[in-house]
């Protein structure tokens, strides 16, 4: 088997995901092919990962590729792909898609999935994993391409409508949802043998069902602990717990994510809303600099005391390679276009997160039904924006990112059609050469 990383040079994450396979029977003889742009991140993750191999019995193989012109040799006759690309990467793109709506008066929390930092994160990476699907269907057209990347659900909803490559979009949040809410409301006791029902869109699937081991459904005495948590000073998770309180659900992603999902919490006229719900903004620049901070300082330690023991992560991954590998299915939650309508009250060109069965003969999308009006309705208020971002990406008609924008629930409620324009002219020139030419 053959596995090819794109983006390798992403070590922790690549070590997260060619971990698990090492620790894998049927997986940690594959050959692991690491591409990536940059040289040095390269270098740094086949250090890291040829450690890791020797410690688990040097099984397998890596193969380094590097630039453009080794992708296809990295792609030719593999049997997944892992995408982990970031184009642009901190610095320029995303001090770019902060600073300059910054200047508008926009403020961002995240900036990676939706709002104006996820519609241009979007645009100047479609065009490059164009460029992967175009090489996969050349030299290795029945790979599953396994997407990491975000802007997740414009990214899987582009490659699933406009290539012919089998796509799937991961997120660890869907594993970890019900656990996180559980450990939240103190009802750490009805975590084993948990029932759960999650859909929706990524980053914004919701917990639809959640009942104990004997099937009592445990909703109604979260809603009862959910007032007090979000009175609490010190709680961080509160715009979730805002929306049981007003949507009934609880949802997949974290809450400093789901602030700027919407028109509700980040807004100028209303600055105490941000100390009130606990609203960090510009959290992702500050986690980009301390990640690469952090990252230097691990590196330089794991060269002097070698590589810690891996254990496998909760990433589906390598439980997807084992499934499909071996025959033995396993259930997952997937990022998929919504054909046939698994969700009946969502467009079929939306790209949605859904219940997957996973077995030797691929992976296959649950239908789940209607989700309550209310959750279909903050859903179809993103799902606008990665419609109209994928429509720009495909037609290269500058008109769409600016609908796009103006569709957008935080940009549209807090800036005028006007104002908009001008700001997405302005991070288009700022992008320079990370963007195609728009008309």
């Amino acid at each position: 088997m053959k596995l090819t990383f794109m983006g390798a040079g992403s070590t922790v994450f690549a070590r997260n995901v060619i971990g698990d396979c090492m620790c894998v029977d049927s997986l940690r003889d594959s050959v692991f092919a690491l591409y990536d742009i940059d040289g040095e991140r390269l270098e740094q993750s086949r250090i890291i990962l040829e450690a890791m191999r020797a410690a688990k019995g040097g099984y397998g193989k890596i193969e380094c590729y590097l630039g453009v012109e080794n992708r296809k040799a990295a792609l030719k006759d593999a049997d997944f792909v892992v995408n982990a690309i970031q184009v642009g990467l901190y610095d320029p793109c995303t001090i770019i898609d902060f600073e300059v709506p910054k200047k508008y008066g926009l403020r961002q929390t995240i900036g990676d999935t939706l709002g104006i930092g996820g519609i241009m994160r979007a645009l100047r990476t479609i065009p490059v994993m164009k460029d992967f699907a175009d090489d996969m269907e050349e030299v290795c057209p029945n790979a599953f391409f396994l997407n990491y990347t975000n802007p997740m659900a414009m990214l899987t909803g582009y490659m699933t409508r406009y290539t012919g490559i089998k796509t799937v979009g991961l997120c660890h949040s869907v594993q970890c949802c019900s656990e996180t809410l559980l450990n939240e409301v103190g009802m750490e006791d009805k975590l084993e043998g948990r029932k759960e029902l999650i859909a929706g869109i990524n980053h914004m699937a919701w917990l639809l069902e959640i009942k104990d081991k004997n099937g009592v459904d445990l909703y109604p005495e979260i809603k009862n602990r959910v007032d007090a948590k979000i009175a609490d000073p010190e709680f961080k998770d509160k715009v979730r717990f805002d929306y049981i309180r007003n949507f009934g659900y609880y949802c997949t992603e974290s809450s400093e994510h789901n602030s700027e999902y919407n028109m509700f919490y980040i807004k100028s006229k209303y600055p105490e809303l941000i100390e009130k719900f606990n609203i960090p903004l510009d959290e992702y620049p500050r986690r980009c600099v301390n990640q690469i901070e952090g990252w230097k300082k691990e590196y330089e330690e794991l060269l002097q005391t070698g590589v810690k023991e891996h254990t496998r992560s909760n990433e589906y991954a390598s439980r997807i390679m084992e499934s499909i590998v071996t025959g033995n299915p396993i259930q997952i939650g997937g990022n998929v276009l919504n054909t046939d309508h698994l969700i009946t009250n969502l467009p079929a060109e939306a790209c949605v997160e859904v219940p997957c069965l996973v077995n030797g003969y691929g992976i296959h999308p649950c239908h789940v039904g209607a989700l309550p009006v209310q959750c279909a309705a903050m859903n179809m208020t993103n799902i606008n924006v990665q419609l109209l971002t994928i429509e720009a990406a495909a037609t290269l008609r500058k008109e769409h990112i600016y609908q796009a924008a103006m569709l957008d629930p935080h940009t549209g409620s807090e800036l005028d059609i006007d104002t908009i324009k001008k700001m997405v002219d302005d991070l288009i020139e700022a992008h320079g050469d990370y963007l195609p030419k728009y008309h």
